[in-house]
């Protein structure tokens, strides 16, 4: 059903965000909540290494399955983002994209990847996140339990002040819009920071 839903908004653009964020990222790679694989076909084939976790079963099966097909490789965990099951300074890029709003403990799942990332590893995030309108923000307030209940996602989160909050440099930002979504999730922060 995720996958169907999406569609749409990775259509009409969301996958163009996918594959620019992506074209950073290298060495030794995890990406967290790796879901149903969508980034799977964005990534550099000369990566040292990617790591995929995810912490739901039946999104975990397609994961491994999609992982199989196109990127053989790959090493695909069950794991929360919360609870990484990596040594410290493990890898050089850590990867969240639509993961954050998601998570139960965002503060912890970030001090979780930047745990793993070597000093000077790379926080790749796409994440939609709490407006900055006002208003906006309201109507996301009132919402969201429907949001959380439909797919799990709290929209109202101020992400990227949690980002900074636990120790990581932001030194590449943009500010968008998801495509061809509700307006409730429509804001989009893309970029990159260092821990």
């Amino acid at each position: 059903m995720y996958d169907r839903m999406s569609r749409k908004t990775e259509e009409a653009g969301l996958r163009a965000l996918r594959e620019g964020l992506l074209a950073d990222a290298s060495g030794r790679v995890l990406e967290i909540g790796g879901g149903t694989g969508a980034n799977l076909p964005h990534y550099a084939d000369d990566l040292e290494s990617l790591v995929l976790t995810e912490p739901e079963p039946p999104m975990l099966r397609r994961l491994q399955r999609k992982a199989r097909e196109e990127a053989p490789l790959a090493k695909v965990l069950r794991a929360p983002a919360e609870d990484l099951p990596f040594e410290d300074d493990s890898f050089d890029t850590v990867v969240s994209t639509l993961v954050l709003c998601g998570v139960d403990d965002q503060a912890r799942a970030l001090r979780e990847a930047r745990r793993v990332l070597r000093p000077g590893g790379r926080l790749l995030f796409l994440e939609h996140v709490r407006a900055d309108d006002p208003d906006l923000a309201r109507y996301q307030d009132r919402i969201n339990w429907l949001n959380r209940l439909m797919v799990d996602c709290d929209c109202n989160r101020p992400t990227l002040a949690s980002i900074e909050a636990e120790g990581f440099t932001v030194s590449r930002l943009e500010r968008t819009t998801m495509p061809e979504a509700p307006k409730f999730v429509r804001p989009l922060i893309v970029g990159a920071a260092v821990s």
